[in-house]
């Protein structure tokens, strides 16, 4: 029995004894007359154990089975399900086992089966939080991250990925082996398709974003920084760039990578995804599972994503373009390779030495390839130039010398040295004679 009912048999007791009044029992345990009537009778009938709740020796009806605890313990330990941290670890019940339990009932269940997760909260750090933006669209965080996101490969992949500041929506992820612009090029190109195009984008000082010698330029005017092939797409999109100086700067990006890091294993592995190419398809759909999940409303619902205009081609915004000079008949070296310019319906032809664009996208055509010229496009064709007829060899008179001159083909250049001498005798003596 608790402490309030021993108080309570207490009083009880006192007042079928008649040291106490009803009325005086009713003021002490704050009940009404009747009540310590009932109290009075059932404690004369089943002694304390009538002031016992009637209910206290049931189960609730929403408590879990011994059965369900036991089988929630049992795939907690198993493989698929190690390493996932409880939050995570609660979702999958309620998606694949049709076991739904709240987080600290599970959390409960975990430390008294002395299972800790494998992801734990670090020690708070008191800081300054920067303000979301107040309209979507109007800031993405952007990075790529490499990890070992497959459980059976060691081998570590970059997941590029946007998350939007103001909603904390995520607008693409997209995989590759390490890195690389043509990455930054889908995770874009799907977030423009998706959502649109954002006012600012919020990345590191990778030089893909910037050119290292953007910095230098603003300090000594002779130095010249070019924009990346990046930087040329966002220009062409008007896009700011906002480069950031250091990691916690974009701290949305960096927890959101700590989330997935700790998910996408798991989620890759119960659904059997091996390779890049499966991800890929996976990570379309998972991009609007994990919004639907974490995303929260913006201050103003109004949203400054800006729909791409009919007259742009995504195709010929994220592509590679270098500059190339072309000869008399059109044709341009590129990648080891020659090309020619097909001028079509153009009035003029163009001129040697005319500086043009090369752009470079699979989706361009059958190469892959076209060259702008004042904003005019171009359709290039594979040029295999003609192979020269071999040049016949002068005949030539036999050598003036005997076969036996010391400089003839064949000889020795010390033959006059003693022959037992090592290489590197040789070497000096030969350096002796060159410097005199």
């Amino acid at each position: 029995m608790t402490q309030k009912q021993l108080v309570r048999l207490d009083i009880i007791n006192k007042a079928i004894s008649g040291f106490v009044t009803v009325d005086e029992a009713a003021q002490a345990l704050g009940l009404s007359h009747r009540q310590i009537q009932r109290l009075k009778k059932e404690v004369k009938e089943y002694g304390a154990a009538a002031l016992v709740h009637k209910n206290s020796l049931k189960p609730p009806h929403n408590a879990l089975s011994p059965e369900t605890r036991a089988k929630i313990v049992t795939l907690k330990k198993s493989k698929a399900y190690s390493d996932c941290n409880f939050a995570h670890f609660c979702d999958l019940l309620d998606e694949y086992h049709d076991i739904k339990i709240s987080y600290s009932t599970l959390h409960k269940i975990m430390c008294e089966e002395g299972i800790s997760s494998p992801k734990k909260r670090r020690r708070y750090k008191p800081h300054r939080r920067r303000k979301r933006r107040k309209q979507a669209g109007l800031l993405l965080q952007v990075d790529g991250t490499p990890f070992a996101w497959f459980k059976n490969d060691r081998k570590r992949y970059t997941i590029h990925g946007g998350i939007d500041d103001a909603t904390g929506q995520v607008t693409s992820l997209y995989m590759c082996k390490n890195e690389c612009l043509q990455g930054y090029f889908q995770m874009f190109r799907q977030t423009i398709e998706n959502f649109g195009i954002p006012v600012s984008v919020y990345a590191d000082r990778h030089t893909i974003f910037r050119s290292p010698n953007k910095d230098k330029s603003m300090i000594d005017t002779e130095i010249k920084a070019q924009d990346t092939q990046l930087g040329m797409a966002f220009r062409d999109l008007s896009i700011e760039l906002i480069a950031a100086r250091s990691p916690q700067a974009k701290g949305r990006i960096e927890r959101l990578w700590g989330t997935l890091q700790s998910r996408l294993p798991v989620e890759f592995a119960l659904r059997d995804i091996t390779d890049i190419d499966e991800a890929n398809e996976f990570l379309k759909e998972y991009v609007y599972i994990f919004n639907s999940q974490f995303a929260v409303e913006p201050e103003e619902t109004e949203s400054a994503f800006m729909q791409l205009p009919p007259h742009m081609d995504l195709d010929y915004i994220f592509c590679i373009r270098e500059k190339r000079v072309i000869d008399a008949g059109g044709v341009f070296s590129y990648m080891n390779k020659t090309f020619k310019v097909e001028d079509g319906s153009y009035a003029g032809k163009l001129p040697a030495k005319t500086k043009i664009t090369v752009m470079l996208n699979p989706g361009l055509g059958e190469l892959g390839l076209k060259v702008k010229y004042k904003d005019l496009l171009f359709d290039v064709t594979r040029f295999i130039p003609p192979k020269r007829k071999p040049k016949t060899p002068k005949r030539t008179s036999a050598h003036p010398q005997s076969a036996t001159h010391p400089w003839k083909y064949g000889q020795s250049l010390y033959s006059s040295y003693d022959r037992t001498l090592s290489d590197a005798e040789v070497m000096e003596m030969l350096e002796d004679a060159f410097l005199k």
